[in-house]
């Protein structure tokens, strides 16, 4: 608290010296897409553009191609919502604001097809159209383009998203495979966060909240922790040339409950554990340089501090604070060329806080990871028909895992081309494919595209695609190498023993043998748009995921195998005794390993509906149906992902007050990733009530917000192993400096 309480007194000096302008943008409902035929990515209102007619190629620098887009992730290359080749929900800037929650998992919560598990107080994972889990490790991560995934362990640390809410112009999300252009590990979809730039947020802002959680909990009497948070952006033009950004922020969070008793589903009851909140400092610094030429460079970079629970296959780690995340990035575009390269480095180190070693020492983690990227891309019109999008990129990644020491360095590079051919005002076709090659993959990786978009008008389209994409080992699959223990109370077998434990060993490890995992999706899906003010949307989706990575227990104790060191009593031998102990029903697992595991199917069906009521009321709601997926394995191998989602939800953003008030119902998981079977079980159905309502004065200068998730405090879990989940209420405060 006292570093916060630091923290916000240099907020207030620095606030109350700046000199700043205040800027507002155009209306998006919460959890949709803006309506493609009139708002464009900047977030201002145009007029619908004419019928789709093939881009040209741009005649000088401020030639307005693309100028009424408004998405770039399906394609790297902006275009029309509505003509993009994936199926994309995207969150805009109004959305954001009238938002009762400023966590992403929150934020996200309400796009169909995408499951959320908050596991802990920093813990957050997602997931596209299957189910996810304590380390997602399938859905890629960008903030501007720049990954935020974490390669070593495959997963993305949302903690380290630098950006405050109100320097986001939008979210965009491609629920759906996507390695065709972002290429390994955008297995199951992207998010990909754009932010505003300097010269867009000229001025200061200053946000400061607090809240805290639900009532004491029924049972255990463990109350949820409070919350803190501010933040402090500044922003400048300092000629026509130049622009910075300067932002600043905390956040910290005391601990979720934790549940208690036997876990639904399974046969033991939770490990009791020390729970931890979490605390989250950072800076980031962006300057901008428009050339007279039409280039653009941009500059960016931070710092950040983290910790908190992180759950894994072995059990929860507490990372320890001191943990720091340092990545740096310059961007350079002219017209449709871009080329970036960024640098991502994360050092620190963590306690697993239930697996222990035979001696019954905690587990430790100690990690230490940088990752160099370089990427390029363009587009090119040729023919009057055809758009083209082409590029590339290389990645050099360099470890040091105390639990992974069989290789330090990690290489992967990869192009890709894309045609969009428009074959009339009706018709039109993609085709694309990526080439990648991982140094610890012996073959290349072919990821196709193909889609058929048809358009009985410009503001319709009725989609039809396949995309195969996939997800690289990572250094943890690879090279996981650990012996953690199971104790063993020997006085439950003869009194004798008294109070001796003996710890049977667990080996676990990783598999140098894996390939990668593939999905090859097809989708039949539709957007369309009526009278400016409503936004219709569909997508049926058949998804086949093969050479899956799980983590999976091949081997177990037997009757007659006995661990090595297990005593015996008096004439009985230790085979004999621990004979008794199997008889008894009770089993421990021998070896855990990561294995590419046959095939599983699913399938799903998303529906939405997006409304602008008038200039200041939007509606939204939206349905998600994900089947039974169907493995050629035992089914118990795998999580079973929410059969039935749904969305719903008003805004209100008026000249002086604004809010909101939505529901989101998840229906029933199972969970089976964290430890072996007696840990894993089911989540149960439930529905969350969230609502936020501010008001605005002084022109729009301050702003105060009451924002609330699960109104009516009905406890529930969204990972069998995760904490509890109650009602939040967070007071804010924004100020926007002129």
């Amino acid at each position: 608290m006292q570093a916060f309480r630091t923290f916000v007194l240099g907020v207030t000096v620095a606030g109350v010296t700046s000199v700043s302008a205040f800027a507002q943008e155009g209306a998006t409902p919460a959890g949709v897409a803006p309506k493609p035929s009139s708002v464009t990515q900047a977030g201002t209102t145009q007029q619908p553009p004419p019928p789709p007619t093939p881009p040209q190629p741009p005649a000088k620098p401020d030639d307005p191609t693309y100028k009424e887009t408004v998405v770039v992730s399906a394609s790297k290359t902006e275009q029309q919502l509505v003509n993009a080749p994936a199926t994309m929900t995207v969150i805009g800037g109004r959305a954001l604001e009238v938002a009762p929650s400023n966590n992403y998992a929150d934020l996200l919560r309400a796009v169909p097809g995408v499951n959320i598990t908050q596991i802990s107080a920093r813990d957050i994972n997602i997931t596209s159209r299957s189910a996810t889990s304590s380390l997602a490790t399938s859905q890629l991560a960008v903030l501007d383009g720049r990954s935020l995934y974490q390669d070593f362990f495959g997963f993305v640390m949302w903690d380290f998203m630098p950006a405050n809410t109100n320097e986001i112009r939008q979210i965009e999300v491609i629920r759906g495979p996507a390695s065709a252009v972002w290429g390994a590990n955008a297995l199951s979809g992207v998010v990909n966060i754009i932010t505003k730039t300097p010269r867009e947020l000229a001025g200061t802002s200053f946000t400061m909240g607090a809240g805290s959680f639900g009532r004491q909990f029924f049972g255990n009497g463990v109350r949820n922790g409070s919350l803190v948070y501010g933040n402090i952006t500044h922003a400048q033009a300092i000629n026509d040339k130049w622009a910075y950004k300067l932002s600043l922020g905390t956040y910290q969070s005391e601990p979720f409950g934790r549940p208690s008793g036997t876990i639904p589903g399974g046969t033991i009851a939770y490990p009791a554990f020390k729970n931890t909140g979490t605390s989250q400092p950072k800076v980031d610094v962006r300057f901008d340089y428009d050339g007279e030429s039409g280039q653009r460079w941009s500059f960016s970079g931070g710092y950040a501090q983290t910790d908190g629970i992180m759950h894994s296959g072995i059990g929860p780690f507490d990372i320890n604070e001191g943990t720091r995340y340092i990545y740096g990035k310059t961007n350079y575009s002219k017209g449709a060329f871009r080329a970036q390269a960024f640098l991502n480095m994360l050092e620190g180190d963590a306690d697993n806080l239930v697996s222990v070693d035979p001696l019954g020492n905690r587990i430790g983690l100690l990690f230490d990871t940088k990752t160099f990227d370089l990427e390029m891309s363009d587009t090119k019109t040729f023919g009057g028909r055809h758009v083209v999008t082409y590029g590339g990129n290389l990645r050099y990644n360099k470890f040091a895992l105390s639990l992974a020491p069989g290789e330090t360095s990690r290489t992967e590079g990869g192009i890709y081309v894309q045609d969009e051919i428009f074959m009339n005002d009706h018709v039109r076709f993609v085709a694309g494919a990526r080439l990648d090659k991982f140094s610890s993959i012996s073959s290349p990786v072919f990821s196709p595209r193909v889609a058929v978009l048809l358009k009985p008008n410009p503001d319709q389209t009725f989609r039809f695609s396949f995309n195969r994409a996939f997800r690289a080992p990572s250094m943890i699959n690879n090279h996981l190498d650990v012996t953690v223990s199971n104790a063993l109370p020997l006085g439950l077998i003869n009194a004798a023993f008294g109070s001796a434990i003996f710890r049977v060993p667990t080996q676990v490890k990783g598999n140098l043998d894996l390939t990668e995992e593939r999905m090859d999706a097809f989708e039949v899906s539709y957007t369309g748009t009526f009278g400016d003010r409503l936004t219709l949307s569909a997508a049926w989706y058949y998804n086949n995921f093969s050479q899956q990575i799980f983590f999976t227990q091949n081997g177990a104790w037997g009757p007659t195998t006995p661990p090595p060191g297990f005593p015996g009593l008096g004439p009985f031998t230790g085979a004999q005794l621990w004979g008794s102990v199997y008889a008894s029903g009770v089993r421990f697992p021998s070896s855990f390993t990561y294995l590419n595991l046959g095939t599983v199917k699913n399938k799903g069906l998303e529906l939405g509906m997006d409304a602008s009521v008038n200039a200041t009321t939007s509606f939204f709601a939206n349905y998600s149906w994900q089947g039974m997926p169907d493995p050629d394995f035992d089914i118990r191998e795998i999580n079973l992902p929410p059969t039935h989602r749904f969305s719903t939800g008003l805004n209100y953003s008026g000249s002086r007050f604004f809010g909101s008030a939505s529901m989101n119902y998840t229906d029933d998981a199972f969970w089976q990733d964290i430890l072996d079977a007696r840990y894993h079980g089911t989540t149960q159905a439930h529905l969350t009530t969230n609502a936020s309502l501010g008001v605005k004065w002084g022109d729009g200068r301050y702003t105060a917000t009451v924002k609330a998730i699960n109104l009516t405090d009905k406890q529930y879990q969204s990972h069998v192993f995760g904490d509890l989940m109650r009602r939040q209420v967070v007071g804010e405060l924004r100020v926007n400096l002129k």
